[in-house]
């Protein structure tokens, strides 16, 4: 889906980028398009302080960060101390990997790596009543 959103934003943007003098199109090529896709980032170690704007400060020297978001506990809206730097172009998010990793951000050394995958999760095994795991199993009885 991100491949998608980002092959369509830089086609209305290469449409906007027209020239109207020679009517040819100024803006990034499909080429780049393809060879520069989104590189996430992976930032350990945050401060509770560090917010998704100071993050964002923090690496936008580096290139164009698409997006900067500070992971937060869901109940107490604090933050978990880790987060994610989206960059337009893979030689950006390398350069502030090797530049920031080790470095101190908000009184905190931080920890950059290239963020992985998320494993997807087993879904409806083990929950109550249905058959595995925990809770009560009306076929035993």
């Amino acid at each position: 889906m991100a491949f998608y959103n980002k092959i369509g934003s830089l086609m209305r943007q290469s449409i906007s980028q027209k020239c109207v003098s020679t009517g040819q199109v100024t803006g990034p090529s499909m080429y780049n398009a393809v060879r520069c896709m989104s590189s996430k980032l992976f930032i350990g170690g945050l401060s509770y302080q560090t917010d998704d704007c100071s993050l964002k400060e923090a690496f936008s020297g580096f290139g164009d960060v698409t997006e900067a978001r500070v992971i937060t506990d869901r109940e107490t809206g604090r933050s978990r101390g880790f987060g994610f730097v989206n960059y337009s172009c893979d030689d950006s998010a390398n350069e502030a990997m090797k530049a920031m990793d080790g470095q101190e951000l908000n009184g905190r050394n931080i920890r950059v790596s290239l963020a992985n995958e998320r494993a997807p999760r087993a879904g409806g095994e083990g929950g109550f009543n249905r058959g595995g795991g925990g809770g009560y199993n009306r076929e035993r009885y």
